[in-house]
């Protein structure tokens, strides 16, 4: 089985599993950062979504191979405290109800916001789109996003 070198967080982390693992499991699995979490298997919730690069993909339908030799941040790297202004902005608005899916939606709007830092509501909810909220707390995300955008000004 081959070794892959992965930057994990900030940190060269090794791992030695098959290079068609997707990276959802090696993260949980092998490094135990189970903040990550398996919604669909097939990257239509949202809720495995990392960012690769500074890019929301969803680590379900991403394989190892995919990623060797790019930064991987998940929901435990945005910020060591919580701290982050999409963070904050989730505790200020009380977006979660079962909070299932709140790793994947933080870390989607986190993303978004470090490419569009002014946005409209309708540029929020086309980028919040793809991820499923079963308690369909969508009103609470959208203002969440909203608030974090103002913070990070």
């Amino acid at each position: 089985m081959p070794t892959y070198q992965l930057k994990v967080n900030g940190t060269s982390k090794t791992v030695d599993v098959s290079e068609d693992t997707p990276v959802l499991w090696v993260l949980r699995d092998h490094m135990e950062l189970v903040g990550t979490k398996y919604g669909c298997g097939i990257g239509q919730c949202g809720a495995c979504t990392i960012h690769v690069d500074g890019t929301a993909m969803r680590s379900c339908s991403l394989t190892l191979s995919q990623v060797e030799g790019k930064s991987i941040t998940t929901i435990e790297g945005l910020s060591e405290d919580g701290s982050h202004p999409v963070q904050e902005a989730w505790k200020e608005v009380d977006v979660p109800q079962c909070g299932y899916c709140q790793a994947g939606q933080i870390m989607t709007a986190s993303a978004f916001l470090e490419s569009n830092p002014n946005p409209t509501e309708d540029e929020v909810k086309n980028a919040m789109h793809g991820n499923i909220c079963r308690c369909a707390s969508y009103t609470r995300i959208k203002t969440a996003v909203m608030k974090a955008a103002e913070n990070m000004e």
